[in-house]
């Protein structure tokens, strides 16, 4: 970001750099390394100008646009748990980590060019996801509707398993059953009659 260390970006600046993120995941995922800064910069609604300026290299963008969808991911959580029950924001959050597992995918080519230059992208990011998965499970455990014998990096081996079978846009569906199973799978047993 082409911005004065220390001052915030004014809100039509960041609106600009969220469209242009937005945009980046979307073209880079359907035309990877092929995509073009043009295209993106027409998708996001900005002029090219605008995108340089906010990301004057290739690998600056995609770095950015992947920290971006993490940051998407992981920030949602807290606003889950204060609008649902802990395993209806699991089932939630759980739908939205096959979004960015697909739009992952979607830009491997590009997230391996970058990765290629020296930089790793993927550094904080697991990190970060486990948190989030963890806070997740916890409220859950704590309301008691999800077991406690479940430990959050087992879930989280789950949920990457489903995105690298199933994550592509074609095959939602089967995601989504298999999300199904893993998440009934969690559930917490209610206690027999006359226990």
């Amino acid at each position: 970001m082409t911005r004065a260390a220390g001052r915030p970006l004014r809100a039509d600046a960041r609106r600009n750099r969220e469209k242009i993120l937005a945009a980046a995941v979307r073209v880079f995922s359907e035309d990877g390394l092929d995509a073009h800064f043009e295209r993106i910069a027409k998708v996001a609604g900005v002029g090219s100008g605008t995108l340089y300026r906010n990301f004057p290299t290739r690998e600056a963008l995609i770095e950015a646009a992947y920290r971006n969808e993490v940051a998407r991911l992981c920030d949602a959580v807290p606003g889950l748990l204060e609008a649902m029950p802990p395993d209806e924001a699991l089932r939630a959050w759980t739908r939205r980590f096959i979004d960015y597992a697909t739009a992952k995918l979607g830009m491997a080519d590009a997230m391996r060019a970058v990765v290629d230059s020296g930089t790793n992208p993927y550094a904080e990011s697991a990190e970060l996801i486990q948190t989030a998965l963890d806070s997740l499970m916890a409220a859950g455990t704590a309301a008691g509707t999800i077991r406690s014998d479940i430990r959050p990096t087992d879930m989280f081996a789950a949920l990457a398993g489903i995105a690298l079978t199933s994550a592509k846009p074609e095959q939602r569906e089967q995601a989504e059953r298999l999300l199904d199973l893993v998440l009934d799978g969690l559930k917490r047993a209610a206690p027999a009659a006359g226990d």
